[in-house]
């Protein structure tokens, strides 16, 4: 493992938010504003995080208590979020984000929840053994996530996500190899997040909804399908079903 000790680490600061333990952080300021939308409680405080918004939500007796946090772009960004809610007392993480499909039977609209993290990214080194190849999630979050979609109704693939830095250099031959490792999309940030928040002793999942195609080496966009629309409204319901849950301390059941 890396050393744990860093010269610049992140800073609390002399007024800290009450974030609570979850923190639903999402890629896009469209699921931003969408999770904003569905929340039902109130906001509580609003706050800048580096280039994202920070949102708390907390009910009129604090039993229920968490934030919202995007957009974000980047493994590298969103090791910066995940260290910074840390130091603010949250645990854990549940990342809303979009995904290009590589697998031939996945297509957008669809929902995928990762197992695992194909590392193609810069950052994930920093933070575990250089030679890791493959991220991983917190086993049981995965499960209350699983359960969560399951609530809404939800159809989704399980299985491993290539995470790259490089949005333009999806070549041919790299969606052939991890076509080949079994990988059913490719996105930007989801194996930083597991291996931020293991090194980090927090757990992390994620839910990521499928908004373009080029598993046939052709890109087909589909971010204005009707069908993205909708799974983007049930992976954003089932976030904030498990934040429910976790910050009342009850889970999903």
């Amino acid at each position: 493992m890396p050393d744990r000790r860093a010269i610049v680490n992140p800073v609390k600061g002399k007024k800290p938010p009450e974030t609570g333990s979850l923190a639903i952080v999402t890629a896009t300021g469209a699921d931003l504003r969408l999770l904003a939308e569905l929340a039902k409680i109130p906001v509580v405080d609003r706050r800048k995080l580096y280039m994202s918004d920070l949102h708390v939500h907390a009910d009129a007796d604090g039993r229920l208590r968490y934030s919202l946090i995007g957009p974000l772009v980047g493994a590298p960004y969103a090791a910066m979020i995940v260290e910074s809610l840390k130091v603010w007392g949250v645990s854990t993480i549940v990342f809303v984000g979009w995904c290009g499909a590589v697998s031939g039977g996945v297509k957008a609209g669809d929902v995928i929840l990762p197992d695992s993290a194909m590392v193609d990214e810069g950052t994930s080194g920093h933070y575990c053994d250089p030679s890791c190849r493959v991220a991983l999630p917190a086993r049981q979050l995965v499960h209350q996530v699983r359960l969560a979609l399951q609530h809404h109704g939800t159809s989704f693939h399980e299985g491993a996500v290539w995470t790259t830095d490089a949005i333009f250099r999806e070549t041919v031959e790299q969606v052939k190899y991890y076509q080949s490792r079994g990988a059913l999309a490719v996105e930007m940030e989801m194996s930083a997040i597991f291996t931020v928040a293991a090194f980090r002793q927090m757990e992390a999942a994620g839910i990521l909804v499928v908004s373009d195609e080029l598993s046939d080496y052709t890109w087909r966009p589909g971010f204005k399908t009707p069908q993205f629309k909708a799974a983007r409204e049930k992976a954003c319901r089932a976030a904030l079903t498990l934040a429910k849950g976790i910050a009342t301390g009850n889970g999903h059941r």
